[in-house]
């Protein structure tokens, strides 16, 4: 695969999203830049300007009318993809690391890093739209998410029902998110909580019916969990720490990413293998294929909603988009 290589950022890549269609890609970095792309050509559609530290999260609505963004300035701001106008900034006493949207764009959630001795927090937001794409947000709940450490990612479960969440020590947690009638209120509440990792847990993404979800860990594997029980149901494991792992469209297949920082490999010499992205059977847990390119570690990994490829953003600062060559959609894995 003939990657197509993004240059739209300075410093480290720190998460990239396409949006439901697969035409867009939407990136962040430590920058302070947020960038728009055409996934089919890598051409820059846009930049959205505003933020005033590392931008660490990214969330895209499923119309593609809405993007939120979550920042270690201590905001979060949502803005019209169309004309990149910003219509709404929220701002914590805490830097935001992660932002979501739920199922049903209906619900923002916003999670807080842990600052000065306080721990970390979830707010859940009511976003309301005008037919012009503008929006209104109402806060709802606010609960201390950091029983088992500083909180390090979210996402919505099916049908807004649970909101998981991993943290430093390798606990996942299932909260029950419950809206009330009025527009300002709501509850999480903590259902079960089990430890699925020996380190921190470095990303969480879902399968596309949201059944079941793929986490990426420091302690050097990737877990395929069950949403309902937290059971884990794979593990993939890698010989490097792992920040990112996604699950392959229209294909049994996972992708993993992750590397050793630049002071490790300094010292050990151990480079050759760590900075690829590393493919696996989903149900077999065998490796199948590795994708060089990137120059550090792999900081996100995003597929392509349609199964299309994947793109990948490094530690280097570069967007990576690989498309799947023909012979990849004829593969009959060797059981």
């Amino acid at each position: 695969m003939r990657p197509i290589l993004l240059k739209g950022h300075t410093r480290p890549i720190t998460q990239i999203k396409y949006n439901r269609e697969g035409d867009l890609l939407f990136t962040v970095a430590k920058d302070m830049v947020v960038n728009a792309w055409y996934a089919h050509n890598g051409e820059r559609l846009g930049t959205f300007d505003g933020h005033k530290g590392s931008v660490w999260s990214i969330a895209v609505d499923s119309s593609s009318t809405l993007l939120a963004t979550g920042s270690a300035d201590n905001t979060a701001k949502i803005w019209r993809i169309r004309d990149g106008k910003c219509l709404e900034t929220l701002e914590f006493n805490a830097a935001v690391r992660k932002v979501e949207f739920s199922t049903d764009d209906k619900y923002l959630s916003v999670m807080l890093d842990n600052h000065m001795g306080q721990k970390s927090e979830i707010f859940v937001y009511r976003v309301v739209r005008s037919g012009s794409g503008s929006s209104e947000v109402y806060r709802m709940v606010r609960p201390n998410v950091a029983e088992h450490g500083r909180a390090t990612v979210q996402a919505w479960a099916y049908y807004n029902k649970y909101i998981i969440v991993g943290h430093v020590d390798g606990t996942v947690c299932q909260y029950e998110f419950s809206p009330s009638d009025q527009q300002q209120s709501g509850s999480l509440k903590l259902l079960k909580s089990k430890k699925i990792h020996n380190d921190e847990i470095t990303d969480l993404q879902f399968s596309a019916d949201r059944s079941y979800f793929i986490t990426s860990s420091k302690d050097k594997t990737a877990n395929l969990v069950d949403v309902e029980t937290l059971d884990i149901l794979k593990i993939y494991k890698s010989d490097t720490s792992l920040n990112t792992a996604a699950l392959v469209a229209k294909k049994d297949y996972i992708v993993v990413g992750g590397g050793q920082a630049a002071s490790e490999v300094t010292t050990t010499g151990a480079r050759q293998g760590k900075f690829e992205a590393r493919f696996f059977h989903m149900i077999f847990e065998h490796e199948i294929g590795r994708v060089k390119g990137h120059f550090g570690p792999i900081n996100t990994l995003s597929v392509e909603p349609n199964g299309l490829g994947y793109s990948s953003g490094g530690e280097d600062g570069f967007v990576r988009i690989h498309y799947f060559d023909d012979d990849y959609f004829g593969y009959k894995y060797d059981y």
